[in-house]
């Protein structure tokens, strides 16, 4: 019999659990660490590899011969596009950095009425947003192309920028936070003299911060990450993003197979710091997700 180990709880509660129970969940969550990890560290091996390695059949996990020599080949590679690298990087960067902040604000504002104000046709409203979140954003692919073709926004950042900030997700899950803040809260500040704004910026964004931080994570990562929309809305090659680059570099064929590692690296880099910078705000989104007072 495995010995048992009896003790408290934050709600005073006795906890029964073996040794042998805590060690197999330790044991299992750390497989399934290495696991998660495993695709990042293949990536950055990838950009370290020679040719000769890239190549080689069965592939090996860990680079053996360390060369800096694809990021030579990718600085060649981009010196003589038509668009400097660095255009493809700001215009990447612009896009997500933007896009995110204002698809935060727009689903913050959204949310709130929706969750803290009582008015007719908000159930409607919220269920066409659940309805929403069903359908693939492919499906919306045509008709979004007609509506932004009609408004003359081709060819511009806010063929990118605007329907990356009305997206339904990040309001479905500013909803969800803003309703588990007290009501007495809300009107002990309108008691003061607060206005709809004032309540919104000073007392339910800083209640909500582990929801909007997680929602900051997520809709850079899908940003940066969208080729999709800009190959399909923007044709002059200057606004482009970085992504396109990769696929030009790929179509240079085996020699840019380790210019074409580097970037996959550097495409990796900008979603792990912003997941370093608010990855205390996601576990803690991820704990209290579902509770209610």
């Amino acid at each position: 019999m495995f010995k048992l180990k009896n003790r408290k709880n934050k709600t005073g509660r006795r906890a029964t659990r073996s040794r042998a129970g805590d060690f197999f969940v330790v044991f299992f969550l750390g497989l399934l660490a290495i696991f998660m990890v495993m695709p990042m560290i293949y990536t950055i091996n990838l950009a370290f590899k020679p040719l000769g390695e890239l190549l080689r059949f069965p592939p090996t996990f860990f680079v053996q011969n360390p060369t800096l020599r694809n990021f030579a080949d990718l600085s060649n590679a981009v010196a003589s596009s038509v668009v400097p690298f660095s255009r493809y990087l700001f215009n990447s960067l612009f896009i997500s950095i933007l896009g995110t902040v204002g698809h935060v604000i727009f689903a913050s504002l959204a949310a709130y009425p929706l969750a803290k104000h009582k008015f007719p046709g908000r159930n409607v409203m919220f269920t066409m947003i659940i309805l929403a979140l069903m359908f693939s954003p492919i499906i919306l692919s045509v008709p979004r192309y007609l509506q932004i073709a009609g408004f003359g926004w081709l060819d511009s950042y806010k063929s990118i920028l605007l329907p990356a900030m009305v997206t339904t997700l990040g309001l479905y899950l500013m909803k969800q936070f803003m309703e588990q803040i007290s009501d007495s809260l809300l009107e002990a500040a309108r008691i003061d003299g607060a206005n709809e704004w004032k309540t919104w910026w000073y007392i339910v964004m800083p209640s909500v911060k582990p929801a909007y931080m997680t929602l900051t994570l997520f809709a850079f990562q899908a940003i940066w990450n969208d080729s999709n929309a800009v190959m399909l809305y923007i044709t002059t090659e200057s606004k482009k993003t970085l992504p396109l680059a990769l696929n030009y570099v790929m179509q240079g064929g085996l020699p840019r197979l380790g210019a074409t590692a580097v970037i996959g690296l550097l495409l990796m880099i900008p979603p792990i710091v912003i997941f370093i910078i608010t990855q205390s705000n996601v576990i803690e989104t991820m704990k209290s997700s579902g509770l209610k007072e």
